[in-house]
């Protein structure tokens, strides 16, 4: 199964699409769900996305997968510019260290249920 056939992946997506359609569209804001959904959705999405043009591109194709490592930069990373840099550069962003909580969470969720090898079928 390919990444954007991925049941968690393809969840993550829709509910991120709903989210924004809800907020944008609508103006409804749900206090927790719009603090905290899209920190949540963001790492599985990203990753995701990520991972399956890697597949692509990459020689070792759906066997390909991200090393903790390069998770945990991936992690540090959206942490650092969305909670430190982008804070102190601009009003429209905020710090929350609970935003990288989700992140983490989001991470590990992909981690577990969608960055896992598939074999070739032969």
């Amino acid at each position: 199964m390919s990444v954007i056939r991925n049941p968690l992946f393809l969840l993550c997506c829709l509910l991120f699409w709903v989210n924004q359609a809800i907020e944008r569209l609508w103006g409804i804001f749900i206090p927790w769900i719009h603090a905290y959904l899209d920190d949540l959705l963001a790492m599985p999405v990203i990753f995701g996305i990520t991972l399956q043009i890697f597949r692509w591109i990459h020689p070792l194709k759906s066997r390909f997968v991200f090393s903790k490592v390069q998770l945990l930069i991936g992690w540090a990373y959206f942490s650092v510019i969305f909670e430190v840099f982008l804070p102190r550069r601009s009003d429209i962003y905020t710090a929350d260290p609970w935003d990288v909580l989700c992140y983490a969470i989001g991470t590990l969720l992909f981690y577990k249920l969608i960055n896992y090898p598939i074999s070739d079928p032969k």
